[in-house]
């Protein structure tokens, strides 16, 4: 069987496995949504076990090319579509899964990804979305955010560190700015990653068991733990507030890794999809370009 046969049968396999419910619908925040409802080990959209997900990953990758190539054409050749995909998760998640497998999977030329640490002193000074402006993709580019503006309603909640008035504000200022974004042709894509404490208290502890995972782990990746139920009562308010027409939330179960991955690429592919952008018409001659190329011969 020839390489062009295998991807065909292993591309017309993964697409059984997928259900005819998008993952954008089978992901999206609406009305009355409980983050308590979810089950962090069920796999919306999809059928599949382990070996047939990382099978139909795998095989979006030409089309996940083709689509961020045309993204990135369009906005060397005036266009101003560019897409902002927010990654949101607690510590061990999977956030670093993403940008390898998912990410890292498309032509690094065309994304530009931000992991937002704590703020320094320069940007404890400026409004809180100060350095979040100074990061928004370009045209023609696929913007990550690795954290986001949100920390500023999660962990600053959490920790009480600025008054409740002072962060209760910031949802509308959130949704204001989002929408901003919308209107400047921006495609806003909002995911949190949503896993049990018990696959990041088998997480936490996997990276305490292997040498090799020594560097990955934090003491205060356990201190964080001991809030665990008031992250989650932030991250429900701000899937409340914060989940609008323009930029909703998608939460993705996120306890099988090879899911949350795939679940990404896919949220990623059918906004690129929707977008439905065409590949830019040449700005001159093509019929004499090609006689004057051919006359250097």
């Amino acid at each position: 069987m020839g390489k062009k046969s295998s991807k065909k049968k292993s591309k017309d396999k993964a697409k059984k496995k997928a259900s005819a419910t998008p993952f954008t619908d089978a992901l999206r925040v609406g009305e009355g949504f409980l983050l308590s409802d979810v089950d962090t080990r069920s796999t919306p959209a999809f059928t599949g076990d382990k070996a047939a997900g990382e099978e139909a990953l795998a095989a979006a990758d030409a089309e996940m090319d083709d689509l961020q190539e045309r993204l990135y054409a369009h906005g060397r050749s005036g266009g101003t579509e560019k897409v902002l995909l927010v990654i949101q998760g607690l510590d061990t998640s999977g956030k670093g899964g993403i940008m390898r497998h998912v990410v890292g999977a498309v032509d690094p030329q065309g994304t530009q990804i931000t992991a937002f640490k704590a703020p320094t002193k320069e940007e404890l000074a400026h409004p809180f979305l100060w350095r979040i402006r100074k990061a928004l993709p370009e045209a023609g580019m696929i913007g990550v955010f690795d954290r986001s503006h949100y920390e500023d309603v999660l962990i600053v909640r959490v920790h009480n560190l600025v008054e409740p008035a002072v962060w209760g504000r910031r949802y509308s200022t959130i949704n204001d700015f989002e929408q901003g974004l919308v209107e400047d042709d921006t495609t806003v894509i909002k995911v949190m990653l949503h896993f049990s404490k018990e696959e990041q208290g088998e997480r936490l502890a996997e990276r305490l068991e292997n040498p090799e995972k020594f560097w990955k782990y934090n003491p205060g990746d356990v201190d964080e733990r001991m809030h665990w139920d008031d992250y989650m009562e932030a991250y429900q308010a701000v899937l409340d507030k914060t989940s609008t027409q323009a930029a909703p939330w998608f939460v993705v179960p996120a306890d099988r890794k090879w899911y949350a991955r795939l679940a990404v690429q896919q949220l990623l592919r059918e906004h690129l999809r929707a977008l439905d952008l065409q590949w830019p018409e040449a700005d001159f001659d093509v019929e004499a370009e090609k006689k004057r190329l051919a006359e250097t011969r």
